[in-house]
C-alpha cells in the first residue's frame, strides 16, 4: 500500500463536548466521509533529550518548533509496518516527513542502534535531526482514539476527532497495549482541522453557529505540563514559575 510521506497543511484545534462533536457529525454527512480505515487506536512514541529539550522549546511558542516520534495506528508487532514522522511548525504551518518501517528496524534506528536501511531524502533528514540534538529515547508514550473524515471534493480537507487521550513514562512500546493517564478533561473530545487552505464555509458556518472557538492544544506539551514535569522537578520558586508561565 502507498503511503503519504510528505505534508504541508494548517492544523486548527478545537476543544468540544460530546454534543457538540454529534451536531458537527451531522454537518459533515453532506461534505465528507468516514476515513478507510475508520475509527483507529493511534499510538505514538515521543522522542527526546534527557531534560525535555524538544517539548520544553514547543511549549514556549517559537515560530519554529520540532519533534521526533514513531507512530503506529494498531498494537504493533516486530515486523509491522510503522511510521517514524518528524514533524515541523513554522509560522502556523505544519511540515510533516514520514517514512514507513518494520518497528523493529524503526526502534533500533532511532535508539541509534543500527542505521536503516531506508536511504531516502527524509531518512537523511531524520538522521541529521538526530546528529543535532545528541542522544534521544522515547520519553513518552500517548495514544488516543481516532475518528477521521475526509472532504467528498478530493481538497484534501480533514477532520478528525480524537479522545480517551492517555499518556504514560513506561512500558514504552508500540507492541504494547493502549493505557495511561488521562490528559484531556471529562466529557471533552479534541476536533482537528486539517487543510491547505481556508477551511470550507459549511464548516466555518458550523462553528460559528456552535461558538466552537480554535484553541491551543499540544498532546505532549499537555503531557509534560501535568505528568511529566511534575514528577521529575522539585518545585522551587524558579520551577513553579516556568509552569506559570507555560500554563
Amino acid at each position: 500500500m502507498a503511503f503519504q510521506t510528505v505534508f504541508k497543511r494548517y492544523e486548527l484545534k478545537y476543544m468540544l463536548t460530546s454534543e457538540q462533536k454529534q451536531r458537527i457529525l451531522e454537518a459533515i454527512i453532506p461534505h465528507m466521509k468516514p476515513d478507510p480505515y475508520g475509527k483507529t487506536t493511534i499510538r505514538n512514541l515521543y522522542f527526546d533529550t534527557d531534560s525535555y529539550l524538544l517539548i520544553r522549546r514547543t511549549i514556549e511558542k517559537p515560530v519554529y518548533r520540532e519533534k521526533l516520534r514513531i507512530r503506529s495506528y494498531c498494537k504493533a508487532y516486530a515486523d509491522s509496518t510503522v511510521f517514524v514522522e518528524l514533524k515541523k511548525k513554522y509560522k502556523h504551518v505544519v511540515y510533516k516527513r514520514r517514512i514507513s518501517l518494520p518497528e523493529s528496524e524503526a526502534m533500533k534506528w532511532l535508539s541509534a542502534q543500527k542505521y536503516t536501511d531506508n536511504h531516502t531524502q527524509i531518512a537523511n533528514e531524520i538522521d541529521y535531526f538526530m546528529k543535532l540534538y545528541g542522544t534521544l529515547h522515547p520519553t513518552v508514550f500517548l495514544s488516543y482514539e481516532r475518528e477521521a473524515y475526509y472532504a467528498n471534493d478530493n481538497s484534501g480537507f480533514r477532520v478528525t476527532f480524537d479522545d480517551n487521550i492517555l499518556c504514560r513514562q513506561e512500558d514504552l512500546s508500540l507492541q504494547s497495549d493502549a493505557y495511561g493517564t488521562p490528559i484531556l478533561p471529562r466529557g471533552k473530545v479534541l476536533m482537528e482541522l486539517k487543510c491547505s487552505g481556508g477551511i470550507p464555509l459549511w464548516m466555518a458556518s458550523v462553528l460559528s453557529k456552535e461558538k466552537i472557538y480554535k484553541t491551543a492544544f499540544s498532546k505532549y506539551g499537555t503531557a509534560y505540563r501535568t505528568i511529566i514535569f511534575p514528577q521529575t522537578h522539585t518545585m522551587n520558586p524558579y520551577n513553579m514559575l516556568e509552569v506559570a508561565a507555560n500554563a
